[in-house]
Formats: C-alpha cells, structure tokens, sequence
C-alpha cells in the first residue's frame, strides 16, 4: 500500500468519524419537528457525502482506481467493504433527491430509511475500518 495514499484514507476516516459521530448522537432521538427532520437528512448527507469519498480513498490505497460514487460502491461492494450494494446505491439516489428537492413526505420517508436503513450500514463501514486505522 502507497504510505501516502493509506495516510488519506485514514485521514479522510477522521472526518468522516466527525460527521458519522453527529448522526448517531441523534439518531434514536425521537425526530418530530420539520427543522428536527431537516438536521437529521443534513447530517446523513454530510456522512453519506464523507463515506463515499472515504471509500474511494481505501480503494485507492488499495491500488484500484474509481471514479464516481456509484463506482466507488460497487468496487466497494465487491471487495467487501460495505455488505449491501444495493442500500448504498438507494442511499446515494436519495441523497441526491434530498440535496435538490424538499416536499415533506419525502422528508418523512428519509429519516425513517435514515434510520432504519442506511445509519446501520453506515455504522458497519465505520466499525470495520475503525478496526483497520
């Protein structure tokens, strides 16, 4: 492994500790209020946003080269970095829905997928690569 490369994706872990650290201080908090679903999808975005990125920086580190987010979690997926490709491709489909759009049903649909969905394969990357660092 390139020393430089490893040191980024440690690095860049950091961060994503920060904001992975935020979301699961709130998570199981009960979440009723419009500015309450809010904080909670911002919080997911700037974790979802750091997860990829860190990805891409282990991948690297790791000799493979991606480009995309999308291509990030498939070689992610394929080499057992993250277990479920499909909830991380849904997760970044509405990520993308979330940074660009607000209706309040979607809102509603978010947290609870945030919750019950993506903030748990969110914590399986975190602890394997915490392991790692």
């Amino acid at each position: 492994m390139d020393q430089l490369k490893d040191a980024r994706w440690k690095q860049r872990f950091t961060n994503f500790e920060k904001s992975y650290n935020l979301l699961n201080q709130y998570i199981n908090e009960p979440i009723e209020t419009e500015l309450e679903r809010a904080g909670i999808i911002q919080f997911f975005e700037i974790c979802f946003e750091l997860s990829w990125k860190l990805m891409k920086d282990y991948l690297e580190a790791q000799e493979l080269s991606v480009k995309s987010p999308r291509e990030t979690i498939k070689q992610a997926f394929q080499i057992g970095l993250v277990d479920d490709g499909h909830v991380w491709i849904d997760a970044l489909s509405d990520r993308n829905l979330t940074v660009h759009t607000y209706d309040e049903k979607l809102a509603k649909k978010m947290v609870d997928d945030i919750t019950k969905v993506y903030f748990p394969e969110l914590k399986k990357l975190y602890d394997k690569l915490l392991k790692e660092i």
